[in-house]
């Protein structure tokens, strides 16, 4: 059973019944969408505790969180401040890419404390334990992969990357296409290495079928992961780009037909002017199914600040469709996040979700910001940081900003336009 083979019968799941409520819509409504693979719920059945939510057509915006260690950094503990903080600063999933240290040991510990949609990167894992198991990562075994992705569903996590649009074929494309900087995707790496050093075609792509079994027999949803994505500007939206979002859109119709959930990963570094045509180019060729965009990236150098680029495009990529957007931190391309990156990273994500939404129609986002213009009217402080994306933040600065002048703030103190003009327009 998937949330997709109950839709499919007409039934609807408690999960469902949770995720229409929480997004205010009917249950049957929810259903149809799942149908038509516009909604997916990454839920696994093995994920106890997990809180049901929906990302895709007509739903809130979602903001995913990726956390993990590396070869050069390892600290669980501080993996699991990072879960901690994502979560309180908002964050729908998290995603775990470890890949230094006990990754097996820190990914069960995040499910553990994880009340919310957990995804992982399979191929990280397989790739690492064959470099150390074979001393060469192009070594792996096609079954070292599928161990691997089945352990990781056992245990529960509720969705996965995995790279099946990287064939052989969009490998010579990308050959041929003098890219300036190749490719920037780690699992999309790991796999081409593989593919080169083997002569083989991609395990992902070659033994789907087997692929989709064990997606369905625990219900993860897939989220097909854009090996082939632009890392900079000058190799947005070109042929190998679009070779694999073609093959992802044959892809998705075979899970659908197997019931089985699936999302579509998106660039990326894109202009400005790209975004749209990259959403719309994406539900063409996938048949509307959830769009999950990194960023995209509006420019290629903002280093420090690339939670800010990385908010610009996702509020762009929301308005013109996509579903659900990763975030970005300030250390991007830098160092591995801090806890702090982390929290900034979630709440700038969260703006563009936000501006997104409205843009979109959705009305309880717009009166959320009704209610603000409210609260400043009547210069009630608490009610406008409790309504602030970044209620912390919003009520440290209100403390530092105080002013002399009642219900003021040191920005305008006596001069404070609203204050000065509030009763006229009471009186009009």
């Amino acid at each position: 059973m998937t949330q997709r083979t109950e839709a499919l019968k007409g039934a609807i799941t408690k999960e469902m019944k949770s995720v229409a409520r929480d997004e205010e819509v009917s249950s049957e409504w929810l259903r149809e969408k799942i149908v038509s693979g516009r909604v997916v719920i990454p839920a696994n059945r093995n994920h106890q505790g997990v809180k049901p939510l929906g990302i895709g057509e007509g739903l809130r915006i979602k903001v995913n969180t990726n956390l993990g260690t590396s070869s050069d950094h390892v600290d669980l503990e501080e993996e699991l401040k990072k879960l901690e903080i994502s979560i309180q600063a908002g964050t729908d999933t998290v995603m775990d890419l470890s890949t230094g240290g006990d990754i097996d040991a820190i990914r069960k510990e995040i499910l553990r404390h994880s009340p919310i949609p957990v995804g992982t990167v399979p191929i990280y894992e397989a790739a690492i334990k064959a470099a150390k198991k074979r001393k060469a990562l192009a070594k792996m075994k096609v079954e070292d992969l599928f161990e691997v992705i089945e352990r990781q569903a056992e245990e529960g996590v509720d969705f996965i990357t995995v790279h099946c649009g990287v064939t052989r074929n969009a490998v010579e494309r990308l050959r041929s296409a003098h890219r300036l900087l190749g490719v920037v995707s780690r699992g999309g790496s790991f796999l081409i290495e593989w593919m080169i050093y083997n002569g083989r075609e991609n395990p992902l792509y070659e033994h789907y079928d087997r692929l989709l079994k064990i997606a369905k027999k625990y219900d993860v949803t897939l989220s097909l992961g854009d090996g082939l994505r632009p890392g900079c500007l000058i190799d947005a939206t070109d042929r190998p780009q679009v070779e694999e979002t073609i093959v992802l859109g044959e892809l998705t119709e075979r899970a659908w037909a197997e019931g089985i959930q699936v999302m579509i990963e998106g660039p990326g570094h894109v202009p400005l002017d790209q975004i749209e045509a990259n959403v719309l180019l994406e539900k063409r060729l996938c048949k509307g199914a959830p769009f999950y965009v990194l960023g995209p990236l509006v420019t290629d150098v903002s280093p420090g600040y690339d939670h800010i680029t990385c908010a610009i495009g996702g509020a762009i990529a929301g308005k013109a469709g996509a579903d659900f957007l990763c975030y970005v931190t300030p250390s991007e391309h830098l160092k591995l996040p801090s806890v702090e990156d982390v929290r900034e990273g979630v709440i700038a994500t969260r703006i563009a979700g936000h501006a997104a939404d409205i843009a979109r129609g959705n009305k309880r986002a717009f009166q959320r910001d009704v209610e603000m213009a409210k609260a400043r009217k009547a210069f009630d402080w608490e009610r406008q940081i409790e309504l602030s994306i970044d209620p912390e933040k919003a009520r440290r600065y209100h403390e530092e900003g105080k002013s002399g002048e009642k219900d003021v703030c040191t920005m305008c103190g006596e001069f404070c336009a609203i204050k000065r003009v509030k009763d006229f327009f009471e009186d009009s």
